[in-house]
């Protein structure tokens, strides 16, 4: 019935109940042959004359891709963030965009708790001496009695203050649209940026990456946080200026940071943040967990399949 490209990485071994629901309704699967879920210009032009459908990574996805492809009908996002995709070259040739809301959730908070609790401890740092050698116990930090601020209170955000509610910390949250309900069943205290940053020991970031959010931590931001205090980001690189996050790390003012996300992905080697001492990085790798590419695979084929046979796709984002 249709070709289906898959951009998103680990499909064919992570995947497979998902690749036999397409081809049990009849379609084709073409799979990426990379370890990372980034197709260029050049590879996605190879295969875009020919697809129906596409699964897709952190790809970029816009009018000079979707003038070659005039049978394409939906780009699925393996994930949340659509900010690869133009939505309105999408919608003006036809193609249905969704995405994963929600799916990914679980993991990405997972994630975000356990690099707070990695700053605090240094268990990267202390592993890597260790194997280096040296039997170096450093002293770290308590997480008990702690203020985690988090800046945007949505799904994810939520999740991670449900996360953290036994832990004995003090829990703050800015939201330009704040959830009153949800913030007093998880003991949230609602305050404006402002008082987050300046109140809190630990600031964790869960904002959509949008024009207005755009490196929405930036110089002034950093001064304004706590003394002493860590920055975490499980959302999107450009909500953060990494130069001024490295200025505030480097000079004392910030204890240290812990990012899985970046403004240029794959990040190059030779990146400064990548050697910047009390920056602990990871690959994008929020949502890498097993659970989460069951999920998220079922219901994006589930999506190209619908849309190819005419019904309506769960969570359309660009009707």
């Amino acid at each position: 019935m249709g070709n289906i490209l898959v951009t998103a990485s680990h499909f064919q071994t992570l995947c497979q109940d998902a690749i036999k629901l397409l081809e049990r309704n009849g379609h084709r699967v073409i799979l990426n042959d990379h370890d990372m879920p980034y197709y260029s210009f050049d590879e996605l032009a190879v295969w875009a004359p020919e697809i129906d459908g596409a699964i897709i990574g952190m790809d970029q996805w816009n009018e000079a891709v979707f003038q070659l492809a005039p049978k394409l009908k939906i780009l699925a996002r393996f994930g949340v963030g659509v900010d690869n995709i133009d939505l309105e070259a999408a919608k003006r040739h036809g193609v249905q965009v969704v995405n994963a809301a929600g799916m990914n959730a679980n993991a990405v908070a997972e994630l975000a708790v356990a690099m707070i609790l990695n700053c605090l401890r240094g268990i990267p740092q202390l592993y890597q001496r260790l194997t280096a050698g040296e039997w170096a116990r450093a002293v770290g930090r308590d997480i008990q009695g702690k203020t985690v601020g988090l800046l945007g209170f949505g799904d994810i955000g939520g999740r991670v203050a449900r996360k953290l509610s036994g832990m004995d910390v003090r829990l703050m949250a800015y939201d330009p649209y704040p959830n009153q309900e949800k913030a007093q069943s998880l003991g949230v205290v609602l305050a404006d940026m402002d008082t987050i940053l300046s109140q809190s020991d630990i600031v964790s970031i869960h904002m959509p990456s949008i024009p207005a959010t755009y490196h929405v931590m930036n110089q002034e931001a950093f001064r304004r946080m706590k003394a002493g205090s860590w920055l975490i980001n499980t959302a999107r690189g450009a909500l953060v200026d990494t130069e001024a996050l490295i200025d505030a790390v480097t000079c004392g003012h910030l204890a240290g940071a812990a990012l899985d996300v970046f403004e240029q992905e794959p990040l190059p080697l030779d990146a400064p943040v990548l050697h910047t001492p009390g920056i602990l990085c990871t690959p994008h790798a929020g949502a890498e967990t097993v659970e989460t590419y069951q999920s998220i695979s079922m219901m994006t084929a589930q999506a190209v399949i619908d849309s190819l046979n005419g019904k309506t796709p769960q969570n359309w984002l660009n009707k």
